[in-house]
């Protein structure tokens, strides 16, 4: 995680990438498997959705688990810091919503 000049850049420079934000916004609907990730999250490849989820632990905004079974079984879940930062993307999400509607009202 990197400090930029103003807050809400560090914000978004954390939470940009493919699908950051959608993967925050489906944990914390609850803990998830990585398939059922993927199940979730079809319009990005496996390869760019474990890059994506690391960033996320890096950043300190999801745990990975990892249970000692064979097969391993890994789960995803929120910290307490992606857990609190739930309410902005919920917003962003509604923001989003209100401006596809402007958007397809121009078309």
């Amino acid at each position: 995680m990197e400090k930029s000049y103003c807050p809400i850049d560090t914000f978004i420079n954390v939470i940009k990438g493919k699908r950051k934000a959608t993967i925050i916004l489906h944990l914390f609907q609850g803990d998830k498997r990585y398939g059922e990730l993927v199940k979730l999250l079809t319009d990005i490849s496996e390869r760019m959705l474990t890059k994506q989820l690391k960033e996320l632990e890096e950043d300190g905004l999801i745990i990975r688990t990892v249970f000692p079974q064979v097969p391993p079984k890994v789960v995803y879940s929120l910290s307490d810091m992606g857990k609190e930062i739930h309410p902005t993307l919920k917003s962003m999400f509604r923001g989003g919503i209100m401006f596809e509607k402007l958007i397809e009202e121009e078309g």
